[in-house]
C-alpha cells in the first residue's frame, strides 16, 4: 500500500508541474545584469509576465551567441538535459550568425540552416515542441546599413559615438536572407513558426524614427543615470521595448500555438526583483499610478510588505510565481 500510495504521489507531482518554455538565442531575448539601475533587457526576460503560473519560461539566451556558438559552447546540451516531454523550446538566432567571427558565422540555406534543423529535431527527440523564430530587427531608419561587426560593442559606447548618419522615415531591413531561413526550415520540418521580424517590423515602423527610440538603449548624455554619458543602441531593448516586444511575441505564440492561450495573462504593470517586470520595487510601481483609477499590479515570486492604500485605492494585486506577503 505503501508503495502504491507513494506512486500515485510521484504521478501527481508530475501531473502538477508546469510546462516549461524554453528560450535559446541572443541578446535580444537574453537575461541581463540589472545591478546599479541597469536598464538593458531582452524580450525573453519580460515573456513571464505574459503566462500564468502553469507556463515557466526559462531564459537561455546569451549575448553574442549564434546558432553554432551557442551549441559549441555546450549551451545547448544543458537545455536538453532539462527538457521534459510536452515544453516548448523558442530557438531564435541571426543577429550573430551574419557576423565575420568564424566561432560565430554561419550561412543562411547551409549552416545556419542546419543548426536549426538540428535544435528542432533534438527538440522532438526529447518530447518537447519546437517554436522557430526569426530575429527581430535592429532599429534601423539609415537609408543604408551602417557597418556592424558587433552588437556588443554598443555597451561600450556613449552617445557622442554613435554613428553619424541621415535618417529616413522607411525601416531598413539588416538581416537578409537569416530572417528568410528560419520560415523556411520551419516549412520542410512542419515545424511551428513565428515571425519575429515582422512583428517587431511593424512595431517599430508604426511607431516611426523618433518614437522608435523609446524601444531601447537609446539616451541622451544625462537622461538616464545608468548610462550618464547616453547611448544609441538601436539593437538592445531598454525595460520598455522588452515589454512591448514580449506582449506582442506572447499574442503571436498563443495565435500560433492555441493551446497556451488559455495560459496567456495580463496585468498594468508588472513588479519582480529580477527584473522581468516594469519596475524592481512595489513603491516605485505604485508612485507611477494614480491608485484611485482601477489598477492590476501582478508580483511575481519573492516576500514583500504589503502597503496600505486607503479606502479609495482601486489597486488590485495579483500574487505570482511564489509571491506572499510578509
Amino acid at each position: 500500500m505503501a508503495i502504491a500510495a507513494l506512486v500515485l504521489l510521484l504521478m501527481a507531482a508530475g501531473q502538477s508541474r508546469p510546462t516549461t518554455i524554453f528560450i535559446i538565442g541572443d541578446s535580444t531575448a537574453a537575461n541581463k545584469d540589472i545591478s546599479g539601475g541597469k536598464q538593458e533587457r531582452g524580450w525573453g526576460m519580460a515573456l513571464q509576465c505574459f503566462f500564468d503560473d502553469n507556463i515557466l519560461v526559462d531564459n537561455h539566451a546569451v549575448n553574442g551567441r549564434s546558432s553554432l556558438s551557442f551549441i559549441n559552447e555546450g549551451r545547448w546540451d544543458k537545455v536538453l538535459e532539462k527538457l521534459r516531454p510536452g515544453d516548448y523550446v523558442i530557438i531564435q538566432f541571426g543577429h550573430n550568425d551574419e557576423k565575420p567571427k568564424a566561432d560565430r558565422h554561419t550561412d543562411p540555406g547551409s549552416t545556419f540552416d542546419y543548426n536549426l534543423a538540428k535544435y528542432v529535431r533534438e527538440t522532438r527527440e526529447k518530447g518537447g515542441i519546437p517554436v522557430l523564430m526569426n530575429c527581430v530587427v535592429r532599429r534601423n531608419f539609415f537609408v543604408q546599413a551602417p557597418e556592424n561587426d558587433d552588437d556588443e560593442k554598443l555597451r561600450t559606447t556613449t552617445f557622442k559615438d554613435g554613428v553619424k548618419m541621415v535618417e529616413g522615415d522607411s525601416l531598413i531591413d539588416t538581416h537578409g536572407l537569416y530572417r528568410v531561413a528560419p520560415r523556411d526550415v520551419a516549412e520542410r520540418m512542419n515545424c511551428h513558426f513565428v515571425d519575429a521580424n515582422a512583428i517587431t517590423h511593424n512595431l517599430e515602423q508604426g511607431l516611426g524614427r523618433e518614437a522608435s527610440k523609446k524601444l531601447h538603449m537609446w539616451f541622451l548624455p544625462g537622461e538616464e543615470p545608468s548610462v550618464p554619458d547616453g547611448r544609441q543602441d538601436n539593437t538592445h531593448y531598454n525595460i520598455y521595448g522588452a515589454y512591448v516586444v514580449a506582449r506582442l511575441l506572447a499574442d503571436a505564440l498563443c495565435e500560433e500555438i492555441p493551446l497556451l492561450a488559455k495560459y496567456r495573462t495580463e496585468a498594468d504593470i508588472t513588479v519582480d526583483k529580477k527584473g522581468r517586470g516594469d519596475f524592481l520595487s512595489l513603491e516605485k510601481a505604485l508612485e507611477s499610478i494614480d491608485t484611485t483609477k482601477p489598477t492590476t499590479i501582478q508580483i511575481l515570486g519573492g516576500e514583500w510588505s504589503k502597503p496600505e492604500l486607503g479606502k479609495k485605492s482601486k489597486v488590485q494585486f495579483i500574487l505570482r510565481m511564489g509571491a506572499s506577503w510578509k
